[in-house]
């Protein structure tokens, strides 16, 4: 299966088909343990989506999302749907993308009363971006854009909880206005498919579409004639989305290859004229006498690859050691550096998918460092060269 689409989950069937309208090619992709994904085309472009639907509720969500990040490595993951606002900011049919997530449901029960204490995941900043600037061009919309019917992006928190909410009035319904003030939203699935994301080093986007006010109106006829809407304006830009992320992630591979094609040209290295000096070099190889300025000394087979791999786990100790990593990150990233080499070390016919499947969920944990990024991308590339 190839590693450049993007996933995109949904908890509902009309949710569901909302995004399936956007897509051709479809084709049935059935995971080990059951679980049905449709993997298609988004109309009139190259981006792949894989699809698929998790039910209600951040548990499922969560185990049916690590599911597809371990199936497909995909370039990010997409939570699409409907979802309650919280005030009056965002209209209905309105689409919300999330900043962070809140999973609401965690506290502590004291004599004064229920104290939050919630889990908080931030969407990736390249996501984010991206998104604001579609939201900018408003170019998404399957309606005429610059009317007044027009659907507009929000940007703000979302809150995720275990219990539909439909009030205004109840105890728990003030509770989560006064404790969440800044949330836009609230629905059921985003804190779960955040966790998994945050655990697989995937990058998550979460995109729900206004269907109703959260306010004891659901269910009603105006409900049900605002879902679909909802569902489809969320569709709309979640597609959208996806294909700037499958476009962006080609240009860095074209952009990585001109650099790999460049290090091997003669202005891509140094001739040293002395027949016998030495050359101290921070990043590079030596050839005789002729230096390659490259990020990295691409791994040739296994052993080399794994010899990297143990090279870039001291790197990965160091930055834990300075505090830089916390401490569930490194974890996370010593089973994926772990999951890797054995994989380079498997005689079975499937190493190259499952190296490059871990290290790319490596990449995702460390994206914050520049550098350890730089020194994984020969080694997700050497990795796709096992045999």
């Amino acid at each position: 299966m190839p590693k450049d689409l993007v996933v995109i989950l949904t908890a509902l069937n009309l949710e569901y088909q909302a995004v399936r309208r956007k897509l051709i090619g479809l084709q049935m992709h059935r995971h080990d343990r059951g679980t049905l994904f449709e993997v298609g085309t988004v109309r009139g472009t190259s981006c792949r989506v894989a699809l698929g639907l998790t039910n209600k509720g951040n548990h499922s969500a969560a185990v049916i999302a690590e599911r597809a990040i371990q199936e497909f490595s995909p370039v990010a993951l997409l939570f699409v749907g409907v979802a309650g606002a919280l005030w009056d900011t965002a209209r209905l049919g309105d689409v919300v993308m999330a900043t962070h997530v809140y999973a609401y449901h965690g506290g502590t029960s004291e004599d004064d009363g229920l104290k939050a204490r919630p889990r908080v995941w931030e969407t990736a900043h390249g996501i984010s971006q991206l998104g604001a600037y579609l939201a900018r061009v408003d170019d998404w919309a399957d309606g005429v854009p610059g009317t007044g019917q027009a659907p507009q992006v929000r940007f703000g928190a979302i809150a995720a909880g275990e219990v539909v909410q439909n009030s205004r009035i109840s105890a728990e319904a003030r509770w989560i206005r006064q404790h969440y003030n800044d949330a836009l939203a609230i629905e059921m699935e985003a804190a779960g498919v955040a966790q998994a994301g945050h655990l697989n080093g995937a990058p998550v986007a979460v995109i729900r579409g206004i269907s109703d006010r959260a306010d004891g109106a659901k269910n009603s006829a105006n409900d049900r004639d605002w879902q679909p809407r909802a569902a489809a304006n969320a569709a709309a830009f979640a597609t959208r989305l996806a294909v700037e992320l499958t476009r962006e992630q080609e240009q860095t591979a074209m952009s990585q290859a001109d650099r790999s094609r460049t290090a091997g040209t003669p202005e891509g290295h140094v001739r040293n004229t002395a027949h016998h000096s030495t050359v101290g070099v921070m990043a590079g190889s030596v050839t005789g006498s002729t230096v390659h300025m490259a990020a990295a000394p691409k791994a040739s087979g296994p052993a080399e690859l794994i010899a990297a791999l143990d090279g870039f786990r001291e790197d990965i100790r160091r930055r834990h050691a300075e505090g830089d990593l916390d401490e569930d990150t490194f974890r996370e990233a010593l089973a994926e550096l772990g999951f890797a080499r054995r994989a380079a070390k498997d005689d079975t016919p499937e190493p190259a998918r499952k190296a490059t499947m871990a290290l790319k969920r490596l990449r995702g944990l460390v994206a914050e460092f520049p550098e350890l990024v730089a020194k994984l991308a020969p080694l997700v590339v050497a990795a796709g060269d096992l045999s």
